[in-house]
């Protein structure tokens, strides 16, 4: 994936192509769109991290922070921001923490920028800024086609046991588990009352993924209360859509 930047401003001041430039010759792609929602929206590029310029003498777009918002939000992506400090005090109220990648105080260290980005993008290739899943089933073959379904877009672990995920847990740091619920030695449900009574394990966000669908296994498990209940019958497409969806509303949520 190329290294792409797409500078926001009122206009492309001196200050703005030197910057570029200074990209330019890290090895960056840069192109200056103007702080209009309709101009950001016709040159908006999924590859392209947001660096919006703002000029002390101009007031602060809102409608265009809203739009860099919700198109950062769907597409699971952040940005960046230049500014005074009355400026980026007021982007910090609109804009949530986890949707900014960072904030730069003018006048701009051209140099400290040229790091933070180049910085950025090495996370993303090595899969830094996607959200991490497990998946806990003792199906080897169920195991390696969800993890085949879901790769390009999450980090993905797998265990074929509940004492294995305990375990995992014990390690390392997770956003979701995927769950199923039978298991030998110790079930799904067992596993999630486990986690519930950890503190250290008790906030993440559990969904069931499985087999069975009577009504009691449902139940049982329903009383637990996890993010959500799937069939193992579900399609790929539907599957990837609901983890979205999932951690879309996760994210307005704080």
């Amino acid at each position: 994936m190329e290294n792409q930047v797409m500078v926001i401003g009122q206009k492309e001041s001196f200050i703005i192509r030197v910057l570029m430039k200074k990209m330019e010759e890290a090895g960056m792609k840069s192109c200056f769109v103007s702080a209009s929602v309709s101009a950001i929206d016709a040159m908006w590029n999924e590859g392209s991290v947001p660096v919006y310029y703002m000029d002390s003498h101009e007031a602060i777009a809102r409608d265009v922070l809203q739009f860099l918002k919700d198109r950062v939000l769907q597409e699971h992506k952040r940005m960046v921001f230049i500014g005074e400090k009355a400026d980026t005090a007021e982007v910090m109220k609109m804009i949530p923490s986890d949707l900014i990648l960072e904030i730069f105080e003018r006048p701009l260290n051209n140099e400290a920028f040229i790091s933070a980005m180049m910085g950025h993008f090495l996370e993303r290739d090595l899969g830094g800024f996607k959200k991490s899943i497990l998946v806990v089933d003792d199906d080897a073959t169920y195991l390696n086609l969800v993890r085949d379904w879901l790769k390009d877009s999450y980090r993905v672990s797998v265990v074929n046991s509940g004492l294995q995920a305990i375990k995992w847990l014990g390690n390392n740091k997770v956003d979701l588990i995927l769950l199923d619920h039978e298991m030998p030695v110790t079930s799904g449900p067992q596993v999630l009352e486990m986690l519930r009574s950890d503190a250290e394990t008790a906030s993440i966000p559990v969904m069931f993924l499985t087999g069975k669908s009577d009504k009691e296994s449902v139940m049982q498990v329903v009383n637990l209360k996890p993010e959500g209940y799937m069939l193992k019958n579900i399609a790929k497409d539907e599957l990837l859509q609901k983890l979205d969806t999932f951690f879309r509303k996760r994210r307005m949520a704080f």
